[in-house]
């Protein structure tokens, strides 16, 4: 009977790759969209997975994300490290500043200012020079994105490709000479801006004078402590606001998440490919059934029980998801690859696999739905009908 079933589905050409194409549309919006969203997700927090070292981080209690930067004063850091089950603290600055370049343009920046004995927050990927370059004079590091694009040296000639940076090369931060010692290779930003890591004591002279110019304080538990409750420490004891990295990502996502529209509008693209399937695939999957009623009429009229006209409808549903599903994901995993250099934010994990092989499924589940109300409430007579 499966292969009755077969080939009953295959048999009308037309309506089979018409339920298949309906199927691989709706799967690739769906997982492109969510692709799209949790990329653009991921770099609201690429600054805190590229700065892996530090389990907690200590701030302003009302910092909302990581890009809310309220200053704290110096003598804060010595405070934290006095608390119990602080193994080190470190000062960490983050802020924008403008670069001019060489065409007298302007490009805003991250300037990440490091410790300047440990330099801990650092880069964990070179491909030029060394962390330890940073402490040569007026030494900066800049991400290979930046230094490939929009911080490039002008075309030698007319029409040209700009010239990547490249170590030995000076820039121009708020009026300070900086000199490129190194290329690093950090995660895009969510505004896509050129990251640019020096010192602390460099960094500080570089921003605009201000009274507080301490964005964090980065801090690693003593082994055996637990991250969770030296937080609860350095809050009684200092006032400030301390979380571990993942629950800092998360306030920053959920921040993003309330205040911004993007949940909304991948959401809404998300549910138009969820309702072109169902519109597509099972109205198609639905007339098939209805071109097909005198031969499950005369199934019936041989003996066929409900059961089995059930196995075979599920069968053909089931097999058409599969394709449909296997080819939509095919397709964004190819987009996102052929994407994976420029600007477009692009993360497909497990998970959104699983979503929208859910997705497929109810589609799927609802086209049998309705094949089968119809089918079961056949008469085997209508085969014996003219």
């Amino acid at each position: 009977m499966n292969s009755v079933a077969l080939k009953m589905l295959m048999g009308d050409r037309a309506k089979y790759f018409g339920i298949i194409l309906g199927l691989t549309f709706a799967s690739f919006l769906i997982t492109q969209q969510m692709a799209i969203f949790t990329g653009i997700m991921s770099r609201t927090t690429s600054f805190l997975s590229d700065t892996a070292l530090p389990e907690i981080w200590v701030m302003d209690p009302k910092v909302q994300y990581i890009d809310d930067i309220k200053p704290l004063q110096d003598t804060e850091l010595y405070r934290v490290r006095s608390v119990q089950g602080v193994q080190w603290a470190a000062p960490l600055y983050k802020g924008l500043l403008k670069a001019r370049l060489e065409n007298g343009s302007f490009q805003t920046c991250n300037v990440v200012g490091l410790d300047d004995s440990t330099l801990i927050g650092g880069p964990s990927e070179m491909i030029e020079g060394s962390l330890a370059d940073l402490r040569r004079a007026d030494g900066v590091l800049v991400d290979s994105y930046a230094a490939a694009g929009k911080l490039a040296r002008p075309a030698l000639e007319p029409g040209g490709k700009p010239v990547p940076l490249k170590v030995g090369d000076t820039l121009e931060l708020n009026d300070h000479r900086a000199v490129v010692v190194g290329i690093c290779k950090v995660s895009r930003t969510f505004q896509s801006q050129p990251v640019i890591y020096t010192t602390y004591s460099r960094a500080t002279s570089f921003a605009p004078r201000e009274r507080k110019l301490l964005s964090f304080i980065v801090v690693k538990a003593m082994p055996g402590e637990d991250p969770q409750k030296v937080c609860d420490r350095i809050k009684s004891t200092t006032g400030l606001e301390a979380r571990t990295s993942g629950d800092f990502k998360q306030l920053s996502i959920i921040y993003f998440m309330k205040n911004t529209g993007i949940p909304i509008n991948f959401g809404i693209a998300v549910i138009l490919g969820f309702l072109v399937g169902i519109a597509i695939a099972g109205q198609t999957f639905y007339n098939f059934t209805l071109d097909n009623l005198r031969f499950f009429g005369a199934l019936k009229a041989m003996g066929a029980s409900n059961l089995t006209l059930l196995r075979m409808i599920l069968l053909q549903s089931m097999l058409v998801g599969v394709i449909g599903y296997g080819l939509g994901v095919g397709l964004a995993a190819l987009m996102g690859f052929l994407t994976r250099n420029t600007e477009l934010a692009f993360y497909m994990p497990w998970q959104l696999l699983a979503i929208t092989a859910t997705a497929v499924l109810v589609i799927c589940s609802a086209a049998a739905s309705l094949s089968m109300l119809k089918v079961f409430r056949l008469e085997p007579a209508i085969v014996f009908k003219s």
